[in-house]
Order: C-alpha cells, then sequence, then structure tokens
C-alpha cells in the first residue's frame, strides 16, 4: 500500500480518535460509526488498528471503546512542550508593544482562572495576575470570558455556592453571573473595572480549540476606574478590545482552533467567523 493510499486511513483513524475524546466516555463501535458516517466493518478495523497501537481501549463487559494509555501519554507529551505558551508569547509581547500595558495567557482550572503567562511592558506596574496566579473565574475578565461560552448547566455546576467577592465588585449570585456573561458575549468581550484589584481592569477575548469550545484567554490590564461598576465607561476601551480580539483569534488559528460568532447562542450551533483580514 503506497504512502498516498495510507492518508485516508490516517484521517479517518484520527476521527475515531477525534470522536472519541469528544464524548463524555466510553462509545460503542456503532455510535462512532454513526457520527462520523463511516461502514461499521471500518470503524471495527480502525479500532482494533488502534486498540493495538495502545490509543484505545476496548471494554468487552460494557461492548464499548475508550481512549488508551498511548493517547494519555500524547496528551501529557503535548502539555510539557507548552505549545500554548510557546505561541502565544509573540502575541502578547506584541500587545504589549502595541498598548503599553500588562498582556496575560489565562485558562480554566474548575472554577477558577489560572494565569500561565504574562508579558509586561518596560516599567510594569504591580499586578496580582501573575504566572501562577489563581483568581475565581467570575471575577477577572479572562475567566468570563470563556465562561460565556460554557453551557449554562456548566456554569451553574462551576458555581453551586457562594460567590467569592474581592473588592465589592464583581456578580455576588448565579442570576448576576448569567446575565454578565449574556452581555459580554453580545459585546464580543470581556471586561472587569476593580473586581479584581481596585483601581484596575482588563479586557479579555476568549481562546477556541478546534471544536469551537474556550480553552484560553487573552487579557490586558490597566489603571482605570469607573464610578459605576455596571457602566464601561472610557473612550480607549473599544480599541483595547480590538487589538484584544487580533491577538485572541490569531493564536486560536495558530493551534488550529475554529473561531464562534458573537451572536451564536451558548448552548446552540457553533460556526466559525470569517478569516481575520488583519491579524496581529
Amino acid at each position: 500500500m503506497g504512502v498516498s493510499s495510507d492518508v485516508p486511513a490516517l484521517r479517518r483513524g484520527l476521527a475515531v480518535l477525534g470522536a472519541l475524546a469528544r464524548r463524555p466516555g466510553p462509545a460503542s463501535a456503532a455510535t462512532i460509526a454513526r457520527e462520523l458516517g463511516l461502514p461499521r466493518s471500518t470503524t471495527y478495523h480502525l479500532l482494533s488498528e488502534l486498540e493495538a497501537a495502545g490509543f484505545v481501549v476496548h471494554l468487552p463487559a460494557e461492548r464499548r471503546y475508550g481512549l488508551g494509555i498511548a493517547a494519555f501519554e500524547l496528551g501529557s507529551a503535548y502539555l510539557r512542550h507548552d505549545p500554548l505558551e510557546r505561541l502565544a508569547g509573540p502575541l502578547l509581547r506584541r500587545l504589549v508593544d502595541r498598548l503599553g500595558h500588562p498582556a496575560q495567557l489565562g485558562v480554566l482550572h474548575g472554577h477558577e482562572l489560572l494565569y500561565l503567562l504574562k508579558e509586561r511592558p518596560a516599567q510594569p506596574e504591580t499586578l496580582v495576575t501573575d504566572v501562577g496566579v489563581r483568581l475565581p473565574a467570575h471575577l477577572p475578565a479572562s475567566g468570563r470570558a470563556m465562561l460565556a461560552y460554557l453551557p449554562p448547566a456548566h456554569v451553574r455546576a462551576l458555581f453551586p455556592g457562594a460567590f467569592v467577592d474581592r473588592t465589592g465588585r464583581g456578580p455576588r449570585t448565579l442570576a448576576e453571573l448569567r446575565k454578565l456573561l449574556a452581555a459580554e458575549r453580545r459585546r464580543g468581550w470581556a471586561v472587569e473595572d476593580g473586581f479584581v484589584t481596585a483601581g484596575f481592569a482588563s479586557v479579555a477575548h476568549p481562546v477556541f480549540d478546534h471544536g469551537g469550545r474556550p480553552m484560553a484567554a487573552i487579557s490586558v490590564t490597566l489603571r482605570h476606574h469607573c464610578p459605576d461598576e455596571g457602566v464601561v465607561c472610557g473612550e480607549d476601551w473599544p480599541e483595547i478590545a480590538t487589538q484584544v480580539g487580533l491577538a485572541a483569534d490569531e493564536l486560536t488559528t495558530r493551534i488550529g482552533g475554529r473561531r464562534v460568532r458573537v451572536a451564536e447562542p451558548v448552548d446552540g450551533p457553533r460556526q466559525a467567523a470569517p478569516p481575520l483580514s488583519n491579524p496581529i
């Protein structure tokens, strides 16, 4: 069999792994075949080959298939290589050079936001948002930029009890958080003014994975204060949000992700946004 004839089989095998990765648990061969539109015999053959290579494990008692140890090792290797931080670094640096404010990359870790990367201007100001710092995800703009694109049930599960308050600002109930997320999703970017540190504000855009799910967020933080926490004041916000959005969209493209249109409902179908006309 030549190289050219191996490519379709490789693509189908990767599609099987992708289908298993997207599911909350093991799946039957029939389910996988139906989801991918493959003949059942082809699906069984692909699963057998993937099982032999350790990427899939067969669960006879359940008549289902799950991801194997080789898939776990591949995922662990991905994390060791820090590709997200390596790809985001130059984009954050450009944001800092353009705007003159610190730029951060964060990810959701349960109900918290974890900062992975930070770039600072030549004369940085002391901020709590440093690498390795965790904050309640409902307070920083980066956290809500991702929460806005999660299903409502997921958000509810992350915040079952009392809400942490740092400065007296920010959502205090699930209803307030949902209202804020809906408004920020319609606007296309998230903003917080004094929710994390009094006198500082930040704006953030989400970064999406290949399935259109929020996997990270890029944000910029600056000195700012709006007297009314319910009003986004200041003429610079739209321009800052545009620059942060271009950086987030470019990172989405670089990791092979799929951008989500602002107008789509949180739990509705997702489609890719038009390509960037002026990527940062």
